[in-house]
This record gives structure tokens, sequence and C-alpha cells, in this order.
């Protein structure tokens, strides 16, 4: 089994909605009000759920399915940014693993917005369990991918979630770091890669 094939359904079973079975037709509405979800909160970037969105009520229901289907798609990014860029920097695990959060965060800024809100004002008891779920499984996922950790250790579960979670702080530490210098320098925040970094630089 790999870390990804593991990792996304173990953390994201309470994104699941009460209705298990699902047409094609409904399965394709709800991938669209996702999207225009994920469009409306990288807008906003205000860490609010976008409840106002079309379609969002009667589609999900309540916020704790919505937060769910939101960290089910920064969970799905996350895992395979790890994995390819894993196979870019091999040598330097922890350090590929702080890029990859980095990078997922740049392309989900909105997700990550919501879920830093509702992780230090979660709405209720039943939020605030199943985010604590599911951030312990992505700093074992962290740690295991940096190689501080083994997938089969039980026991060791909670020194995992501890080393996951210093690597997300340095993760969150250089991108603040990086977007001020950025900011400080007046440049654009180039997305792309080093060419496009540079393009930018010299056209400042």
């Amino acid at each position: 089994m790999t870390p990804y094939s593991w990792y996304v359904p173990a953390v994201c079973g309470y994104a699941e909605t009460k209705e298990t079975t699902m047409t094609w037709k409904s399965f394709h509405n709800r991938g669209e009000i996702l999207r225009a979800v994920i469009a409306t909160a990288d807008a906003r970037r205000d860490g609010i759920l976008p409840l106002d969105v079309e379609g969002v009520s009667d589609t999900f229901g309540d916020e704790l399915t919505l937060l769910g289907a939101l960290q089910l798609r920064w969970h799905t990014r996350l895992a395979g940014r790890i994995e390819r860029e894993l196979m870019h920097q091999p040598l330097d695990l922890e350090q590929s693993v702080i890029d990859a959060w980095r990078a997922t965060a740049d392309e989900l800024p909105g997700i990550r917005a919501i879920v830093d809100h509702y992780r230090s004002e979660p709405q209720d008891a039943a939020m605030a369990e199943a985010l604590a779920k599911s951030i312990g499984k992505e700093h074992i996922l962290l740690a295991i991918m940096a190689g501080q950790a083994n997938v089969h250790d039980t026991p060791g579960a909670e020194a995992a979630r501890r080393a996951g979670a210093r690597i997300e702080e340095r993760a969150r530490a250089t991108r603040t770091s990086r977007a001020t210098t950025v900011a400080d320098l007046g440049l654009p925040a180039a997305r792309g890669g080093l060419l496009e970094r540079l393009k930018a630089a010299l056209a400042a």
C-alpha cells in the first residue's frame, strides 16, 4: 500500500456524505459546486466557509460536510505533491515534504485559510474532533514521507504526529518568510518555476 492510498481514505473518512450512493449527474454537480466554493475561497481568503455559493446548502447540507470535502481536496493534492517532490529531490526528504506543503498551500490558499480558521475556532465539538483527527493523520504522513516515522509504527504514532507538526511549522515559517521577502522587494509572487521567477525579477 502506498502512503497516498493509505493516507487519503484514512484522513478523510468524515468527509463522506450521508448518502453513499451518488449518480453521475449528482457527482458532476457536486464537483462543479465544490470548484465554485474553492474559487470563492481563493478570492476571499477570509477563512470562512463560503456557504452563500449557489447550491452549497442543497449539495453539502452542513458546514462539517463542506469542510470535509475541502479537506479531502487539500489532502489529495498534498499527498500527490509530496510524491512528486520526492521524485525530484529524493536525497533531502524533509525539505521535499516542506516544499510540497508550501506549494500546496500556494495552490489552495482559500482552503488553507479555511482549515486554519476552523482549526483555531471550530464551531462545535464534532468539528473540533474531525479536524483534530485529520490534522493528526496529516502530521503522521508528513513524518513518514520525511523519513522520520514508519507507517506501521502504531505505538509511535504520537511521536510521529509531533514530528509531523514540527515539519508543518517549518513549512509555515519558511512560506511566511518567502512571502515577506517577495513583498519587501516589490516583486510579484510568481507561481511558476525558476524561469518564471527570473522573468518576474527582470521585469520589476
